[in-house]
């Protein structure tokens, strides 16, 4: 039951922000090349793997991988980070199946985290 929830919830909560996170992706876009969303691996219940995605915040250098603490913060990025809704594009996660709303079942990650 928590599980139909969960979909039921995150699907609501896309179909809202979806003009919202179609205008953060044209933002970083416009103000800076390279893919809108930051795809981060993860593990989730049983050693299972997969990728969390988050919009982007820094800018996009693919010849210098450098740790994410020292990448250059965009002003949408800092907006964002603010807000704190870099996240949104998790809730495709939790539609997934591969991450929890609220709290840790099992050991996956949570969209509130």
């Amino acid at each position: 039951m928590v599980r139909i929830g969960e979909l039921v919830i995150a699907t609501l909560l896309l179909v809202v922000t979806l003009p919202l996170m179609l205008t953060i992706a044209m933002a970083i876009k416009w103000e800076s090349p390279g893919p809108a969303l930051y795809r981060q691996n993860c593990i989730g219940p049983n050693g299972r793997r997969f990728q969390s995605l988050r919009f982007r915040t820094t800018l996009h250098d693919p010849e210098n991988q450098n740790s994410v603490w020292s990448q250059k913060t965009t002003r949408v990025g800092q907006f964002l980070r603010y807000t704190r809704i870099e996240g949104l594009p998790q809730l495709i996660n939790v539609v997934r199946g591969e991450m929890c709303l609220v709290g840790q079942e099992g050991s996956s990650r949570s969209f509130l985290d």
